[in-house]
């Protein structure tokens, strides 16, 4: 754990390993975030943790090394729904970034069409307790009936919660994209309870699209992260156009067991092995969700 004289932490590797697996042409690491940097953007009041700063100057350095061509950025929950870090990521990566927003469910339709100028395509609902304090299901369904033309909805949950999100999922009327998967237990295996309560989730609605992201994560045995791969590689293959891939640079919250970025791409091939399956999970998906217009 590496932390600063103002008690902000790093939890990325300062020196990632270059990946063997070559993405392909116009792969999009379709998770990611950037921190601050806090001079410029302050953290939320709210936050849970407070980091240090991994700017869009060092997010497409890491693009660039991993082999990759586009990002899309996810707010960070320590900035709150001020967006104004991720837009500025967005601004500066000459039309090879998109993103996703956090809003207060009372924005209006003039600050919505001005996210939308600025390359945000999709809000965020984060029900992690350690996170948030407030995810209030009633305003989230509102704000996300008025949501611009093309957006879509991304929630954050872990696993054993999905029972009782069920009903405001099934109400949302907008494209989902689930993080993490929702957060399964992999050691349970390909069909186990929280894979199989996933499966049914994805069965119901033909718009929920995933993120087969965070082996670091979700694995608790650790690299080579075994468990992770056998639980997710089936259901890559039976839903291949549905699913997104990214590395989630800069890992908030992972400062006890930072991952080696590279060795997360070289994860790709082993939970999709074919290089049709690879261009759908790293091209074809995010481009149709993040760069339709």
């Amino acid at each position: 754990m590496s932390i600063d004289r103002e008690g902000r932490i790093r939890s990325w590797t300062l020196d990632p390993s270059r990946p063997r697996y070559a993405p392909p042409a116009g792969a999009i690491d379709a998770h990611c975030h950037v921190f601050g940097p806090a001079a410029q953007f302050p953290f939320s009041a709210k936050a849970k943790y407070l980091p240090q700063d991994a700017g869009p100057e060092m997010l497409f350095a890491l693009r660039d090394r991993l082999g990759f061509a586009r990002n899309v950025i996810v707010q960070a929950s320590c900035h709150g729904t001020d967006n104004r870090a991720t837009l500025a990521a967005i601004a500066q990566s000459g039309g090879a970034a998109r993103g996703v927003a956090v809003v207060d469910p009372a924005i209006g339709e003039g600050e919505l069409a001005a996210l939308h100028e600025g390359g945000i395509r999709g809000i965020r609902f984060n029900f992690l307790k350690r996170l948030v304090d407030d995810a209030p299901k009633d305003k989230f369904l509102e704000v996300a009936r008025r949501l611009p033309a093309g957006w879509h909805v991304v929630v954050y949950f872990e696993a054993d919660i999905l029972a009782e999100l069920r009903p405001f999922l099934d109400a949302i009327p907008v494209p989902l994209v689930i993080d993490h998967m929702g957060r399964p237990d992999v050691r349970q295996g390909p069909d186990g309870a929280d894979m199989r309560a996933f499966r049914a989730l994805l069965d119901s609605r033909d718009d929920i699209h995933f993120k087969v992201t965070c082996p670091d994560r979700l694995d608790p045995a650790g690299a080579p992260w075994d468990d992770f791969a056998r639980a997710v590689a089936p259901l890559v293959a039976d839903y291949p156009d549905r699913c997104l891939w990214g590395t989630d640079w800069p890992h908030p919250n992972m400062q006890d067991a930072i991952p080696d970025d590279g060795a997360l791409v070289d994860m790709i091939p082993r939970i999709a092995p074919d290089p049709a399956a690879q261009r759908k999970l790293l091209v074809d998906n995010p481009m149709r969700l993040y760069w339709a217009d």
